[in-house]
This record gives structure tokens, sequence and C-alpha cells, in this order.
């Protein structure tokens, strides 16, 4: 009998804690190059439970080191079937002396509560 209440215990603590990582957008991997003009182009993979229109990931950013928006990529619709995805941006500017951006997604629900990731500029 206390192996039985032991694995419910686990079972409904398990249950508690999928919505906490349910809401986070993963930045799996970022690509860029630099232009001719000197603009870039980001080509950002996400990761994201997206469960249809009313929760999705909807948007990556593009950051200086200081938190100065240098791009934002808006996601017009869900990829409930498509994960992860990869969406990209182009004409980025970015200024003089940085070496590197931070790149985040959000969700519709949750906002940017997923970790940055740290982008080395090649």
């Amino acid at each position: 009998m206390p192996v039985k209440r032991l694995l419910l215990s686990l079972t409904v603590l398990a249950g508690l804690t999928v919505p906490a990582l349910a809401g986070d957008v993963v930045v799996d991997k970022v690509k860029a190059s630099q232009g001719s003009d000197g603009t870039w182009r980001f080509d950002v993979t996400l990761s994201h439970t997206d469960e249809g229109w009313d929760h999705y990931a909807d948007a990556w950013e593009v950051l200086a080191p200081d938190g100065t928006l240098l791009a934002r990529r808006e996601l017009a619709h869900p990829h409930v079937e498509e994960q992860p995805f990869t969406r990209s941006r182009s004409g980025v500017q970015i200024p003089d002396g940085l070496d590197h951006v931070m790149v985040r997604g959000r969700d519709k629900v949750h906002g940017y509560e997923g970790a940055a990731v740290r982008y080395d500029l090649p």
C-alpha cells in the first residue's frame, strides 16, 4: 500500500509541474549573416507546446546586451504540428561595436518567460 501512495503522489506532483513548463518558448538555434548592405538576417528556431489560437509562440526578438530591442518577428499563427520551427527576419540593424546579441521568444499566454539565448555574432 505505501508504494501505491508514493506513486500516486509522484503522479500528482508531476501533473502540477507540467503547466509551468508548457509556457516557455525555447530558442533552440540562432543563425545570423550580414548582408552586403550591412544589415543582418536572423534565422531563429523555436520550440513551444503550441495548443492552438489561444496559446502559441507568437514572436521572437533580437536584443542588444543592454536590453535594447533591435528586431521583433511576429508569428501570425500557431505551429501545433510543426515543432520545432524556424522563421527569419532580414534588414536588422546591429549597432557598431556589438559582438553578441540576445534572442528570446514570447507566447500569447506567458509572454517572455523563457530564457534568452546569447548569440555571438560571426
